[in-house]
């Protein structure tokens, strides 16, 4: 299938590859040429100085940028994907972002015959470059059923969560329960080392019973030694976290830990640590 993808990121460079690798016809674009030049130097396709060029001909358009006004800018004006794509074409959006701006593209892309999906993915940086990222979707089914061979390429699993902003919203719950699952575990590996334990020892042994979780078993060992040059940063997971709070104002739900935790982000980040890996949440607790 021709199909293009806009943002060359972290996670969209190696999701582009895979669609490459899986033998789909594929140009890309990304705001820095020099990173798509590196995308081509270890992939077959072409490059697109701008989104309505790489998105010409193209039957699926995906993208993958930084957050609303980022989308905005890659979507839409004369520059802008939907100019150049044809109708009966789709666009799927991997950005996290809010369920409104999904909603908002979904509305201008139907005025012009195209079809929308809101499709952010979970599993980090190593679920994208193993192609077994969790993608969780928003859309109507025919388009969704169009689509999901496709995203497979990067993906173990990919599931219609109900209408556009659903998968965005489903994305938000995601984010929530990582943020919890990090915090707990910061305080109880900084709790470990105080008491005068082996931290890695002990979690050799409570991750065999009821405290196991992904966090866990990929960021345990990092979060001991003190390793956060990597990984999903500080300041994208409070990107995060500030969409999850303005959509819990919006419809009510009570989120005490999330927005404590997401003030917790806020002194990483005044503390210029905003771009480690978003464990390093346990640094507050080490070295207050």
């Amino acid at each position: 299938m021709k199909v293009a993808f806009l943002g060359l990121g972290n996670m969209g460079f190696p999701m582009a590859g895979h669609l490459a690798d899986k033998g789909h016809d594929v140009t890309v674009y990304n705001r820095t040429a020099a990173k798509a030049e590196r995308w081509l130097a270890k992939h077959r396709g072409r490059a697109a100085s701008r989104p309505a060029e790489a998105a010409q001909g193209a039957e699926i358009v995906f993208a993958c940028v930084g957050n609303d006004d980022d989308l905005r800018q890659v979507t839409l004006g004369p520059d802008g994907a939907f100019a150049g794509m044809g109708q009966g074409t789709v666009f799927t959006d991997h950005t996290t972002a809010s369920a409104g701006i999904a909603r908002e593209l979904a509305a201008i892309a139907a005025e012009r015959g195209i079809a929308f999906l809101d499709a952010p993915v979970s599993g980090g940086q190593n679920g994208a470059e193993g192609g077994v990222l969790t993608v969780m979707v928003g859309g109507e089914e025919a388009v969704f059923a169009r689509a999901r061979p496709v995203i497979e390429c990067y993906a173990r699993a990919v599931t219609l969560m109900g209408p556009v902003g659903s998968g965005q919203l489903t994305k938000m719950v995601n984010q929530v329960c990582c943020i919890g699952v990090i915090q707990g575990l910061a305080e109880g590996l900084a709790f470990a080392k105080r008491a005068g334990l082996d931290a890695h020892r002990v979690v050799e042994v409570i991750a065999k019973g009821a405290a196991q979780s992904w966090q866990m078993d990929n960021r345990a060992g990092t979060m001991i030694d003190g390793a956060f040059d990597f990984g999903f940063a500080a300041d994208w997971m409070r990107k995060d976290l500030g969409i999850v709070l303005g959509e819990a104002r919006g419809n009510g739900a009570l989120t005490p830990l999330t927005a404590m935790v997401d003030q917790l982000y806020a002194r990483l980040q005044r503390r210029g640590e905003g771009r480690l890996d978003n464990t390093a949440l346990i640094r507050l607790l080490e070295t207050p």
